[in-house]
Formats: structure tokens, C-alpha cells, sequence
């Protein structure tokens, strides 16, 4: 495994609503998250977002611009307790006209649904990372930081 592992994830937009993911099955019950993951080495990040994309949410999706960068330091399960380092790495992406929510072909583990969350009670929401609720929050407002850093 490498020591830092970059991810590309999808911030899907339209209106006041937002894709996210919904993983169930933790010992603090329902988590959303933005769809994608992991580069695997010799992809792009456009091509790992693509990947990812058509195995959680079913489809490919338009790659815009990059909105943010951040370090996180994911806790592990394991004895003794030990931190992934994510390089975390936010794009904004349309989907295509016709595209109904549905599980891809392999969903992330504990997936079991893709949802539209209103954009309004997305701090309220259990994200995972915990950080995105504020990051999403300030997409449109004009001074939003690029690199995030650590979260």
C-alpha cells in the first residue's frame, strides 16, 4: 500500500440537490458520501473518477474543475489503531440528462443506495469524511480555499 493514496471524488450538483452515496451498517448508523475513491497506479485522476463513477453511481460523468485538495488522515480498524493518509481531491461533475440514481455494477462496501440530498441540510448530514459538509457548503461563495490542508 502506498503511504499516501490520492482519491478523486465527484461533487455532482443540480439545483439545491447533491449525489451522494448512502452507506449503512456502521456502528453510527447511515453515512453519505461523495462518489469515487482510490487512483490505482497507472490511471489518471480523470480516469480513476470515471472508474469509480460508473461502479458506484452506474454512469460515466463530465469532469470539470477541480475545487479542492486536502490531506486526510482516515482512522483505521486495526489493532494498534493506525491513519491512511487520503490526498482528497474534489471535482465538479455533471451526469448525463436521462441518469435516474441507482447503484453501479460494485458499489462501495455498506453502499446501498445513491440519493439526492438537498443542498440546504447538508450540514446536518452524517458525511464521511466529516469534513465535507462545510467544504460542500462553501462551494459557491467567491472566497473559498482551494487546498483545504489538513481535515
Amino acid at each position: 500500500m502506498p503511504d499516501i493514496r490520492p482519491t478523486a471524488r465527484a461533487v455532482i450538483i443540480e439545483g439545491r440537490q447533491i449525489l451522494l452515496l448512502r452507506k449503512e451498517g456502521y456502528v453510527d448508523g447511515v453515512r453519505y458520501a461523495l462518489p469515487g475513491g482510490a487512483q490505482e497506479p497507472g490511471e489518471t485522476l480523470h480516469q480513476a473518477l470515471q472508474r469509480e463513477c460508473l461502479e458506484e453511481i452506474g454512469t460515466s460523468v463530465s469532469i470539470g474543475s477541480m475545487l479542492h485538495v486536502a490531506d486526510y488522515f482516515k482512522l483505521r480498524d486495526s489493532s494498534p489503531p493506525t491513519r491512511r493518509h487520503l490526498l482528497e481531491m474534489l471535482f465538479r461533475c455533471q451526469l448525463p440528462g436521462d441518469y435516474q440514481p441507482h447503484n453501479g455494477h460494485r458499489p462501495d462496501k455498506h453502499q446501498v443506495d445513491v440519493e439526492w440530498k438537498s443542498l440546504d441540510e447538508i450540514l446536518n448530514l452524517p458525511l464521511f469524511p466529516p469534513y465535507l459538509g462545510g467544504c460542500i457548503s462553501r462551494l459557491n461563495k467567491s472566497q473559498r480555499p482551494f487546498y483545504l490542508g489538513e481535515v
